[in-house]
């Protein structure tokens, strides 16, 4: 009894009507009570088709195939009664996008040294160490998927965010297994919020991270969490993964430097915190040719400068009366919704300076084309202050930078 898997559509509005002549294998559903509690209004851009779901009562692995080919009917059928059966205001859009590969959910689970539980979640998983984070709620799905009656999935609350820990991430009793994703040492109650991908994600950098470490010392996963494990927290976090209720380690060079800027208070840029939180913007804001400069008391060898953007993670757009949050990928596509851009907030342009021995300010590196949140730049400079300057962002005014560090 597991979550199943999906076949997932996207449908495009096209702005002239469009014919759709189902493939004579499709399932058909001739009225709305064959999907009663399945949402299929195309008049919201985040309709999700998640609920063409089975798999849950089979062997998720080894009978996928079967399983694709009735997700499929499930599919075009679907897409045949919102076209075709009924009124859906449906007339101009196309189905742009089928899904061929089933999107797993849950299968097999392995032991580690720790197994997380549905109150762990609910207590905001504040272990010590925490190497990841989620922040859906336990959404738990029910096991005949489509074809269960009632509501397909039951919505348990979870704190967001809550952290996940290293001990989730490698086995128990076999010394060189790591795992990461929907296969991690979790119950099935806590799976249901950790399974989703932008956590899955953040599971695999803090396993590819940890793997490199277990090389660089020849160890095993399990003595990184014995010896190594603060280690590889300040490294995921210096790679721009957030921790909550960590602090990033900006260093002691950073942190006794005198920092000024030519406008706002730029002491937020040394904080240890890349991104908003909660009601704390820590960013500073500055306009385009403003600088930020670290000054010593004596010169220093600089060989590091680290740079976090504002890459926009929540920006909205506006699709006629509709105002949504831009995704990576729609469930549909109005016929006049914006293009997709580059994320305005970011710095496109950017110069670092530094001081030399007269006291005049020299190029120490010029950046075109930036489109990277997180910017390491390796350095060899000895000086006495060190400046960054942004020339121009990927269209606002002003400039918001999140960290500017240098070691």
């Amino acid at each position: 009894k597991t979550m199943g898997m999906s076949c997932l559509i996207q449908a495009r509005e096209t702005g002239r009507p469009v014919k759709f002549v189902p493939p004579s294998w499709a399932a058909q559903f001739d009225d709305e009570d064959m999907l009663k509690f399945r949402d299929h209004d195309l008049s919201s851009c985040y309709t999700n088709f998640w609920w063409m779901e089975l798999g849950g009562n089979q062997d998720s692995i080894h009978d996928t195939e079967e399983v694709r080919d009735e997700l499929l009917k499930i599919a075009f059928g679907v897409w045949d009664h919102i076209k075709n059966r009924g009124d859906h205001g449906a007339d101009c859009w196309e189905l742009e996008w089928v899904g061929f590969l089933p999107g797993k959910r849950e299968s097999r689970r392995y032991v580690g040294d720790y197994i997380m539980t549905q109150n762990d979640v609910r207590s905001e998983g504040k272990f010590e160490d925490m190497v990841a984070y989620g922040g859906w709620p336990m959404d738990d799905h029910n096991p005949d998927g489509f074809l269960h009656k009632g509501e397909p999935t039951i919505f348990h609350p979870a704190p967001a965010p809550f952290g996940i820990p290293y001990r989730c991430l490698y086995s128990k009793n076999i010394e060189n297994l790591f795992f990461a994703g929907r296969n991690i040492s979790v119950t099935h109650a806590a799976l249901s919020s950790t399974r989703v991908m932008g956590t899955c994600s953040l599971l695999g950098q803090a396993v590819g991270t940890a793997a490199a470490m277990a090389k660089k010392y020849d160890c095993t996963p399990r003595d990184i969490y014995r010896y190594h494990i603060k280690e590889l927290q300040q490294t995921l976090m210096d790679d721009d993964c957030y921790l909550p209720w960590h602090k990033r380690d900006v260093g002691e060079l950073t942190q006794k430097a005198i920092l000024t800027a030519s406008e706002g208070d730029p002491e937020v840029l040394r904080n240890g915190i890349d991104r908003p939180v909660k009601e704390e913007d820590n960013g500073w804001y500055g306009k385009i040719g403003s600088f930020v400069e670290y000054r010593f008391e004596k010169p220093v060898l600089i060989t590091r400068c680290r740079l976090v953007f504002d890459s926009d993670l929540e920006r909205e757009s506006c699709s006629g009366h509709l105002l949504y949050r831009t995704l990576p990928m729609l469930c549909n596509r109005f016929y006049n919704m914006e293009p997709f851009g580059f994320p305005k907030t970011m710095v496109k342009d950017f110069d670092l300076e530094y001081l030399d021995e007269e006291g005049a300010w020299r190029t120490l590196k010029k950046v075109r084309n930036n489109y990277q949140r997180l910017y390491k730049i390796d350095v060899h400079v000895v000086t006495r202050a060190v400046r960054f300057i942004p020339r121009e962002t990927y269209g606002d005014s002003r400039v918001h930078v999140f960290a500017f560090d240098v070691r």
